[in-house]
């Protein structure tokens, strides 16, 4: 089969409390997605929608979206694989429109995490681990990844000013874009001297959750020259692996194996190293998780991510731009959308659309979502 593209994508503003149903949530990003492929419903032949359902109120919630956003009866489908579910929906949706099967198909994550109590929701994410073996101890996100960072920090020698280096950068840049939920400037002492959450993770070293939506439309090279579509971003690599659910079956000194596995088939598909990567998105639920993408991504060797950010490497202008739109860390994570707002800012990049965090001429980009503490990884890569 020919080629597949992205050709419209649209995201809501991230926020801490959306005051309207989860329908008029995924509206607003849908519309946009629309809007932006200059596209009507009729042109659209299936839709994936992606959430995690604890958090949900709504049972199966794909078959609502699709009626109110009138995509009935073309089917629908739900992927679900936790913070990278609408990443995992971009591999189905490619799939679709690569196999034949489709030729437009619209991508849609939505979260509302406002509709529980924090309390609530982070019981809901501790059962994102084995609920037999580990969550009934009383894990916890934050405890999670604070095992890795102390793992990283004492294995290489890296500080933890390292690490508020990454938020710094991310705060820097969500201050830059209208969707993010947290635009506020942060400096290094501010973080450095910032609350404990998990040893040695601190409060502005931990993303927050949000209320939000994205979208985005997959479509055959024919469909592409049928819609007169004037950018299209080419889907050239999308890789995927998973991992034991159980902390005692991974080694953390070597980051997250899932996204190492996923990057590895996503470069293979693509053609391209590492070094051909003009600009990436990468899954900072945690500052320690944006060091250990630097290095599993091949960006940079074992225990020298900080180097990349000591140098603001990962800044515009630098060898390797990450997050310029502010990442998790200051856009906020709806759950089910956070995948396909790392998609569109690629998308926007590769467009030359981006405004002021536009990279310059950028060719390549990449795309690093990671559902759990590295339990799914999905990396992909888009090209102009």
């Amino acid at each position: 089969m020919g080629k597949v593209a992205i050709i419209g994508v649209g995201q809501s503003a991230f926020t801490r409390s959306y005051p309207g149903s989860i329908r008029e949530l995924a509206f607003e990003a849908f519309k946009e997605a629309m809007s932006d492929a200059k596209i009507q419903g009729k042109d659209v032949d299936a839709s994936v929608v992606c959430s995690s359902p604890e958090y949900d109120k709504q049972r199966s919630p794909a078959g609502v979206m699709a009626e109110y956003l009138g995509l009935t009866p073309g089917p629908t489908f739900y992927a679900e694989t936790l913070c990278s579910s609408s990443s995992t929906g971009l591999k189905l949706a490619y799939s679709l429109v690569k196999s034949g099967l489709h030729d437009c198909v619209l991508v849609l994550g939505f979260q509302k995490m406002s509709e529980i109590t924090s309390a609530e929701s982070q019981e809901r994410m501790g059962r994102g681990a084995d609920i037999q073996w580990e969550s009934p101890f009383g894990t916890m996100m934050p405890a999670y990844y604070a095992m890795y960072a102390r793992a990283y920090l004492d294995h290489y020698g890296a500080t933890e000013e390292d690490l508020a280096l990454i938020r710094v950068k991310a705060a820097h840049y969500g201050a830059l874009n209208p969707k993010a939920g947290f635009k506020k400037v942060v400096d290094l002492p501010t973080c450095l001297t910032a609350d404990p959450v998990a040893n040695p993770l601190k409060v502005f070293d931990c993303c927050a959750n949000a209320d939000g939506s994205s979208c985005f439309i997959v479509a055959s090279e024919q469909r592409v020259k049928d819609f007169g579509i004037k950018k299209p971003v080419w889907v050239l690599g999308v890789g995927a692996a998973s991992a034991p659910v159980n902390m005692a079956g991974r080694d953390l000194f070597t980051g997250l194996k899932v996204a190492q596995l996923a990057s590895q088939e996503a470069y293979k598909m693509a053609g391209i190293g590492p070094k051909q990567v003009d600009v990436a998105e990468v899954h900072d639920c945690f500052t320690i998780a944006e060091m250990m993408a630097y290095e599993n991504l091949g960006f940079a060797a074992p225990g020298q991510g900080r180097e990349l950010i000591r140098a603001k490497e990962t800044y515009i202008g630098g060898s390797i731009p990450v997050n310029v739109d502010g990442g998790l860390l200051s856009k906020g994570h709806p759950i089910g959308a956070t995948g396909g707002s790392q998609i569109r800012t690629i998308v926007l990049q590769l467009r030359d659309e981006a405004g002021e965090m536009q990279v310059k001429d950028p060719q390549i980009g990449l795309v690093h979502n990671i559902g759990g503490v590295g339990l799914y990884g999905n990396v992909s890569i888009l090209g102009r």
